[in-house]
């Protein structure tokens, strides 16, 4: 959380940016967890954070092997090292993609089955969770700092006018954020149901 600081009289404008930054870093990760869910074209985003166990850790497959999609149903992993190719699929087949993958040689081929009508279902369940725990850090967000306004408030170092004028700004950040989160979660929603 950012340190909030409140000067009677300044400009808002710093408020405002340092506020809106807070709340787009969760708008960041919002897009990134919906690049994680599959709609009927491949991506390496799908499958890149899939943990291995390899070299005696846990690592994402990103870290062990090169991830392409050459086509819309295709995802091609080469593991700089042959020696995980076991371990890639075995955290593949763990994984929650519901996929199985295809050795041939040095590199792991994932087809991508077609979308069912269950899973479509299934995935505007897990898109509505993950907007809501953007919603959520976004709420959370606005309650810290609205806190701090109150605190600022309580200990004579602004006005109740200011106060109020902070919390009405405050307020319209956090619903052109929320909008944002929406915007997207709708866009990925339309992409579920056009498969």
């Amino acid at each position: 959380m950012a340190n909030y600081t409140f000067t009677e009289g300044a400009s808002t404008k710093p408020f405002e940016q340092v506020v809106e930054a807070d709340m787009l870093k969760h708008i960041q990760h919002f897009e990134k967890e919906l690049q994680k869910i599959r709609t009927g074209r491949a991506h390496p985003s799908m499958i890149e954070d899939v943990k291995v166990s390899a070299y005696g850790t846990i690592m994402p497959l990103k870290e062990v092997a090169a991830i392409s999609a050459p086509d819309a149903q295709l995802l091609v992993i080469q593991p700089w090292d042959k020696t995980v190719i076991s371990e890639i699929e075995k955290a593949i087949m763990t994984s929650d993609l519901g996929v199985t993958p295809q050795t041939d040689g040095p590199i792991i081929r994932i087809v991508l089955p077609k979308m069912s009508s269950s899973r479509r279902d299934e995935l505007s369940k897990v898109l509505g969770k993950r907007l809501e725990e953007c919603k959520i850090a976004l709420r959370n967000v606005r309650k810290d700092v609205h806190t701090a306004i109150r605190d600022t408030e309580k200990d004579k170092k602004i006005s109740e006018d200011y106060s109020k004028r902070l919390q009405d700004l405050l307020q319209k950040i956090t619903d052109k954020v929320t909008a944002q989160a929406e915007t997207l979660s709708s866009k990925k929603e339309a992409e579920i149901k056009a498969l």
